[in-house]
């Protein structure tokens, strides 16, 4: 079939495109990457900069934090017990690619498709973003720099990574628009305020 024809087609360029980033010398990149990996590891990242924003920004970034982290919870039960097990993917060999041990971080026992650190990132990113929209920018460099990380260190492919991308920008998006909506509802009830 042509779909399947396409299918595999995009999965050699998936491949490939793992390939060659794990075949460039990135010494110096290789630490910080994996320590920004690491540091997504269980939403700690995300919990981090929530806590700074309900500190740091008043009501708005105590709104930009709850509603963040409300999409990180969604966007990680749909991706772990919902399309991860539809669509299990092996997790990419980083002996047969030659991965750095200098990038390694501990290879996650879950399957690969999609990316849970992209889809985390992205829906905090974007669910809080239209709370504080002055940090949507760079929280959204952020989570790509996430998504990325988990390619340089060889547990991903560049597709798991984008599509979990993908994914988690849409429930933020969901979980965002639901938010300011109930927010906006109840405020107007109360004082006539919009968040």
């Amino acid at each position: 079939m042509n779909a399947d024809r396409t299918l595999d087609e995009l999965k050699a360029v998936d491949r490939a495109v793992y390939s060659a980033i794990a075949n460039t010398p990135t010494a110096s990149l290789d630490e910080p990457i994996r320590r920004l990996s690491d540091a997504a590891n269980y939403s700690r990242l995300w919990i981090g900069i929530a806590a700074g924003l309900a500190a740091i920004r008043g009501r708005r970034g105590r709104r930009a934090a709850a509603s963040g982290l409300f999409a990180v919870a969604v966007t990680s039960a749909i991706v772990n017990q919902g399309v991860k097990r539809a669509y299990p993917r092996q997790r990419p060999d980083r002996d047969l690619e030659q991965v750095a041990g200098a990038r390694r971080v501990p290879m996650p026992g879950s399957t690969s498709f999609p990316s849970g650190h992209s889809a985390s990132g992205f829906a905090f990113a974007t669910a809080a973003g239209r709370f504080v929209p002055e940090a949507a920018a760079p929280l959204h460099l952020l989570a790509a720099a996430v998504a990325y990380s988990r390619i340089h260190t060889g547990v991903h492919y560049p597709g798991d990574a984008l599509i979990g991308s993908l994914i988690g920008a849409s429930i933020g998006t969901v979980v965002g628009t639901m938010t300011t909506r109930m927010l906006r509802s109840r405020d107007s009830g109360k004082t006539g305020a919009t968040p």
